[in-house]
């Protein structure tokens, strides 16, 4: 016998009920847990501009080309809603057609999606009162311009720094601020990655024209592309000859600093992107060598490994600037395979071949590593001997866009904070209303607040934690919910086995620094 529609219909809103109660049951446990040992509050994230490290209500999608997973802002004005409202229903994907940030492939499909809320997550509050704010947390703070509504972006400057973002880096009195490594982990946006390959290359929709793998031989070149299919690269050599692969711009993604959670429209009017990262896991046989590259600014970066252990940073195209950066070694039994990370962001380079790891730090003034008009970013991998890479990815850097509506502290106009006032920007920075931007002084407790700053009367708290990263829904390659087992049984244990986005419960990464300028000299440097 099979269900009756009706019989399905029930069945379905059984295990809806289960689990909310499951959601329920888990959200009041941690509310309690933390209100007992912690003075916390919880909040739920409601737009996209702190994405893609924090969501608001969202489409979770799958490219229909080359399933890569990505997320896509729901606005509830294309569907005529009020604000921070979400439907109880699955909803075709608008505005516009979402872009793969890996294939470039424009979303065709009309199907229903369901919506996801936005992320739910832990809040230290009064932390500020004891301690000041570091450089790079994520922070919630009243509106200035709207002191009932609180919104959450991430620390960039504080009282008595002048603040000028140049190229879309930050810049504190003159001098450029790095990232710390988990909050740098969590800003690399995708390029490419070469684990996903289109199902169907001819169609003409990939970045408006048909796709081709954008990694290409260079001259006499003798990489082969497609050694075990399309996702492994190798060179068979001999003799002393380099031989080149170049990622190509014009056939794939661009450096272009889009995000895939926006609406694709103003992806045109993007800034270039020159701070990159490539990655792949690499197999050497003896004699071989493998080299990662980088172009910034019309200098090469180059890191190459050997399989007899060594690695060397050079670069060209500078002056002024020793050709070789760092030497250093690694035990060379890895080399049957070890992954090999090459990147390029805040003035700083730094390879990691397995689990060990070089850098080098340019001088952080604005212009060390030369300027943008010298040169377009690129990215490049170079070998000689026998070598096999897989798991290819390309990545860029957060880019802090300028023009367009951003108009407070970018080049040229620097902006220097008071006694007390901070500036914050969102993640999502095309599609951010943050203090670059805020039109307006705040108001509140009887003052009238400078525009473009929050006051530290205003500061609620540190985010630290996402205790529930949206209501769970199963899925399938297309984003739609999967077609659940017939008896109620077989749909429980579908529920409990695909949960694919559980593991976006996650810590919130900040400052280790509090915020205070670079010393006044510095000089470049490389640890080893």
């Amino acid at each position: 016998m099979t269900e009756t529609k009706n019989e399905k219909a029930a069945t379905t809103t059984r295990v809806d009920g289960l689990y909310s109660t499951l959601e329920w049951m888990i959200s009041a446990f941690c509310y309690t847990l933390v209100f007992i040992v912690f003075e916390m509050q919880a909040y739920t994230i409601p737009t996209g501009s702190m994405a893609d490290t924090l969501k608001g209500a969202h489409f979770r999608l799958r490219c229909e080309q080359c399933a890569y997973p990505y997320d896509y802002d729901f606005l509830p004005e294309a569907y005529r809603l009020d604000r921070n409202q979400t439907p109880g229903v699955n909803e075709e994907v608008k505005p516009g057609s979402p872009r793969c940030p890996s294939c470039g492939y424009f979303r065709q499909t009309g199907q229903r999606v369901p919506v996801v809320k936005g992320d739910r997550i832990f809040v230290l509050k009064s932390v500020y009162q004891f301690i000041e704010p570091k450089r790079w947390d994520v922070v919630v703070f009243k509106n200035p311009t709207n002191p009932g509504e609180n919104y959450i972006k991430r620390m960039i400057a504080g009282p008595g720094e002048t603040l000028e973002i140049i190229d879309g880096d930050i810049y504190i009195n003159g001098r450029i601020q790095r990232k710390p490594p988990k909050v740098q982990d969590e800003l690399w946006m995708p390029v490419y990655d070469n684990d996903y390959q289109p199902a169907r290359p001819n169609e003409p929709f990939f970045n408006r024209h048909t796709w081709s793998q954008p990694f290409r031989n260079a001259g006499t070149s003798a990489w082969n592309l497609a050694a075990r299919g399309p996702t492994v690269f190798s060179l068979d050599s001999t003799g002393p000859q380099i031989h080149r692969i170049e990622y190509d711009p014009t056939v794939g993604n661009d450096f272009r600093a889009t995000y895939a959670y926006d609406y694709p429209r103003d992806y045109p009017l993007m800034p270039i992107c020159s701070d990159l990262r490539i990655q792949f896991v690499a197999s050497l046989e003896p004699s071989s060598i493998v080299v990662a590259q980088l172009a910034k600014y019309g200098a090469v970066y180059r890191a190459w490994i050997s399989a007899d252990g060594r690695v060397r940073i050079t670069q060209t195209g500078l002056k002024d600037v020793p050709e070789t950066l760092v030497e250093g070694s690694f035990p060379s039994w890895i080399v049957e395979s070890v992954s090999i990370s090459f990147a390029n962001a805040d003035h700083r380079l730094w390879l990691t071949v397995g689990d060990n790891e070089w850098g080098y730090e340019f001088p952080t003034e604005a212009g060390s590593m030369g300027t943008p008009k010298a040169g377009m970013p690129g990215a490049a991998i170079e070998g000689a001997g026998t070598i096999r890479l897989s798991h290819i990815r390309l990545s860029r850097d957060i880019h802090y866009v300028s023009g367009q509506r951003a108009s407070r502290a970018m080049e040229g106009k620097p902006f220097t904070l008071d006694k007390d006032e901070f500036f914050v920007c969102g993640d999502n920075s095309p599609n951010s209303a943050d203090a670059r931007v805020w039109p307006s002084p705040g108001l509140g407790n009887g003052k009238e607040y400078r525009a473009g700053t929050v006051p530290r009367d205003y500061l609620v708290g540190k985010a630290f934690f996402v205790y529930w990263p949206g209501p769970y829904r199963p899925w399938n390659g297309t984003g739609l919910a999967d077609s659940m087992e017939r008896t109620p049984l077989g749909r429980i244990g579908k529920m409990l086995l695909n949960v694919p986005w559980v593991d976006g419960m996650k810590i919130i990464y900040g400052g280790h620094e509090s915020l205070t300028p670079y010393p006044a000299s510095e000089s470049a440097r490389h640890d080893g």
